[in-house]
């Protein structure tokens, strides 16, 4: 039976669900339209709210931009490090915690975010620092981290785990570009979960001491 509550309109709904609806409404606009394009009289006709009511929530743009690479990224990073308190092998980890991220966000409309970045950050310089403090730069930490994990445990060769963090990262975020400019005009249809498991196995033989990797279990 539909929840009579869920069944009202959205400016009808309680208040507690506001915030999340500016939120998608908010990452669907930044992705489909750019930051600077983006108003938040648009972002709130969508969300079904008025314009003074997200003003109860967000300060400005800017703000309710953190809030969404927050909530759609910075929250899956934070849900990946605590991998790092297991006893998986460091092969499996890392392969666990790249095709999550991709299947999280990368494959995700979450994506669309590092297009963005990538193509206004120039414009908006206090928020490129701020994603790459949120983002690149613990995001990275954490590869880099299981990547030390790994060459102490003899899991993986001795390599320097900062440059090859930065060469893992590459390839994701070609893809992510791809998925988000490119795949619409490609007839080709590039499978990217077939990517993502081939860029990985690559990179696991690449790291292994053994040079050997185990198939990842279905």
């Amino acid at each position: 039976m539909q929840d009579p509550i869920d069944s009202k309109p959205r400016w009808e709904r309680r208040k507690d669900a506001r915030p999340q609806e500016l939120l998608a409404a908010a990452l669907a606009l930044f992705v489909e339209r750019g930051f600077a394009s983006t108003r938040l009289e648009d972002v709130a006709k969508r969300a079904g709210v008025s314009k003074g009511t997200l003003y109860l929530y967000f300060e400005n743009k800017e703000e309710l931009f953190k809030a969404v690479v927050r909530e759609n990224i910075v929250h899956a990073i934070g849900e990946a490090e605590g991998g790092l308190a297991t006893d998986e092998s460091s092969v499996n980890l890392l392969r666990s915690i790249l095709m999550a991220w991709w299947e999280k966000v990368g494959s995700s409309s979450s994506g669309g975010l590092t297009k963005l970045m990538m193509t206004e950050s120039g414009n908006f310089p206090e928020l490129a620092v701020f994603y790459n403090e949120e983002v690149v730069a613990r995001g990275n930490a954490l590869v880099a981290r299981i990547i030390e994990r790994g060459v102490a445990r003899g899991e993986f060769r001795p390599v320097d785990a900062a440059l090859v963090t930065n060469i893992l990262s590459a390839p994701i975020i070609m893809l992510m570009m791809w998925n988000n400019s490119y795949l619409p005009c490609d007839k080709k249809n590039i499978d990217t979960q077939a990517y993502m498991a081939a860029f990985i196995e690559l990179s696991l033989r690449g790291l292994r001491a053994d040079g050997a990797v185990a198939v990842a279990a279905p």
